[in-house]
């Protein structure tokens, strides 16, 4: 009888996880469709897909604070092959959490192609909060893989490094081993706490 009790406490815990990541599902397809839960969920910003210009304005602003602010930064940036940054992330996470933002690879100065970044995930995630980050792609081969992969998921593909506030102080580019470097930040700096692992970033074409 203990057998069977625990094999039915399994199969329900099984089934509640399950419906759980199908819900993460959901809200991420309503975010993406544009359609906010209750209104309210994501009131902070808007959902619509920014113009080309209004993501240009925002890199350029969002990479000059990292730059200002984290010297690994910049001098990663001197020698990355591309760098795409996300400069403005909406997270909403209560019991289901989502995250959603546009973004923009640069080659130097220009703009080379424009990018969405989407997540969802499951469990207790108090609070709403709104982060920029930047990817530094250090070789050929990992620009060619966001170029060709037709959709990215963090975590799979290029090996990604995310840089934390004790990594950036001793980070020198002559200790570069992987392909990718993120960067997580915000006005105060770098940020803590924040996971981009799975991460899907697809290409847009946005109006002018």
């Amino acid at each position: 009888m203990m057998e069977n009790a625990s094999d039915s406490q399994i199969g329900s815990f099984l089934e509640v996880k399950m419906r759980l990541k199908l819900l993460a599902v959901a809200v991420l397809i309503q975010i993406v469709a544009g359609s906010p839960l209750g209104g309210e969920a994501f009131a902070q910003g808007s959902l619509l897909a920014p113009s080309a210009s209004e993501i240009d304005g925002k890199v350029t602003a969002a990479l000059k604070e990292l730059y200002s602010q984290n010297e690994a930064a910049r001098a990663l940036g001197a020698k990355a092959k591309a760098v795409l940054v996300f400069p403005d992330i909406r997270k909403g996470a209560f019991i289901v959490g989502a995250q959603y933002g546009y973004g923009a690879l640069r080659r130097g100065s220009h703009t080379a192609a424009y990018y969405r970044t989407s997540a969802a995930s499951y469990g207790f995630q108090g609070g709403v909060k709104k982060f920029a980050y930047a990817l530094f792609f250090m070789t050929d081969s990992a620009v060619d893989y966001l170029n060709q992969s037709g959709g990215w998921a963090i975590g799979t593909g290029p090996s990604v490094v995310v840089v934390d506030q004790g990594m950036a102080r001793s980070l020198t580019t002559t200790s570069l081993r992987s392909d990718v470097y993120a960067f997580i930040f915000g006005q105060s700096g770098l940020m803590g706490g924040i996971g981009i692992e799975g991460s899907k970033i697809t290409k847009i074409t946005p109006g002018s």
